[in-house]
């Protein structure tokens, strides 16, 4: 057996026997053999944002916004991905845990039933990746795991824009569950899962327990999940990678629904189900892909719909350079995106309605640095029918039916 310098070292000075080296040597190499496989990433995401206007109380509630992000320059998240991805063995196996830090962390709100407050800390996923050999492998997921439906992903770096849709606030996001995986051929994969709820707390439950004891469902109650993906052949000519995908999530989400206190979304309350539908086309022009996307989100208890759908447009139009487009339609009269607000008194005030809304994007993508994603973004959000959605000092009470933002977005992936 070859030993290191210093443990041949070591054992001159009397220090350590070779064969007590060798014994452990032989012992640590199962260890090694499994860390060598094991691969360590991540990106830090900051950002610098102006909101035009006075008063960022009301500002539009999508995802990963609101007040806490407005005139000023934020660190957003810290991502430390480690994992071993599964490989071509019959038998395969793997792991991937995706943690969090910074503020994003506690709008991504996979805390546990069993957390109080907020910690700048969150398991964005942690599950066990596994593969059968029936036909071409059926691979499965099992632990918390990102949704199988979104067009968006919960990654800024991931998506064609620096702000998230509004049809990515109103997904679901993160399950704890068994997700199970098939590739049917090169063209056509679907998936189908189970989970404890809809999420995104980790090991919640729907029914009753000491953390909480007003859920009404049984013991049995879990939320279950499936998606369909076809990619469009090389047959296709320049349509060839083209995708259509659809997807559906339906069981019980805790919490109230509406915004926390940064204006946050948080998911609603009661037996909901997503819809979503997606497609993603190539043109016959070099670099320049269409995209679109329809959500709807029905909360039983509520009797409440809310609905969005989106149009982009990308352009790469150098290597470093790209261009990229969203116009989004959100219809959400039943307030699923904006809570009740509970003033110094006491005294409930019910929110506003954002009703419907029109939303604009225009992103500007240039990679000057290695490594690094820089891009500098213009939103527009425009309340429809005459409502005064937007602005104000004071919570539920806009005073402007336009919201304008700018807002420059700099990501390190390692």
């Amino acid at each position: 057996m070859k030993f290191n310098k210093w443990t041949v070292a070591l054992a001159a000075l009397g220090v350590v026997s070779l064969a007590s080296a060798a014994k452990a040597e032989e012992q640590a190499s199962p260890v090694m053999t499994a860390l060598a496989a094991t691969t360590i990433s991540g990106y830090v995401d900051t950002s610098a944002q102006w909101n035009f206007g006075t008063g960022n109380a009301n500002n539009p509630p999508y995802k990963f916004g609101g007040e806490s992000k407005a005139d000023g320059f934020n660190l957003d998240v810290i991502q430390l991905r480690i994992d071993k991805p599964l490989d071509e063995q019959d038998w395969a196996a793997g792991y991937r845990a995706d943690l969090w830090f910074g503020p994003d962390a506690n709008t991504l709100g996979t805390q546990s039933s069993l957390s109080t407050g907020s910690s700048d800390f969150a398991i964005r996923q942690a599950y066990v990746a596994l593969r059968v050999p029936l036909g071409t492998g059926l691979d499965f997921k099992m632990g918390v795991f990102d949704s199988v439906v979104g067009y968006e992903s919960v990654e800024a770096g991931n998506n064609p824009n620096f702000t998230r849709s509004y049809g990515h606030s109103i997904e679901p996001q993160t399950h704890t569950g068994l997700l199970a995986s098939y590739r049917f051929c090169d063209c056509f994969s679907a998936a189908f899962g189970v989970a404890d709820t809809v999420g995104p707390k980790i090991n919640e439950r729907a029914f009753p327990t000491q953390q909480a004891p007003a859920n009404d469902k049984v013991e049995s109650s879990k939320t279950y999940m499936g998606s369909a993906a076809f990619t469009a052949p090389d047959s296709w000519g320049f349509l060839s990678g083209s995708t259509l995908y659809s997807g559906v999530v339906w069981g019980f989400a805790s919490g109230k629904s509406g915004v926390d206190a940064n204006g946050d979304p948080l998911p609603p309350e009661g037996n909901v189900v997503n819809f979503y539908a997606g497609v993603t086309v190539a043109t016959p022009v070099t670099g320049l892909r269409l995209g679109a996307a329809f959500d709807l989100l029905k909360v039983k208890e509520q009797e409440a719909e809310s609905w969005a759908l989106g149009g982009y447009v990308s352009y790469q139009a150098t290597e470093k350079l790209s261009f990229h487009g969203r116009m989004e339609y959100l219809d959400d009269s039943t307030p699923v995106l904006r809570a009740n607000y509970v003033n110094a008194d006491g005294d409930v005030i019910p929110p506003v309605k954002l009703d419907k809304c029109l939303a604009v994007t225009a992103t500007v993508q240039y990679d000057l640095w290695k490594n690094v994603i820089s891009r500098l973004e213009l939103r527009w959000d425009h309340a429809l029918n005459n409502v005064d959605s937007f602005g104000g000092p004071n919570v539920n009470q806009p005073d402007q039916q336009n919201a304008w933002m700018v807002a420059a977005n700099v990501i390190y992936k390692f």
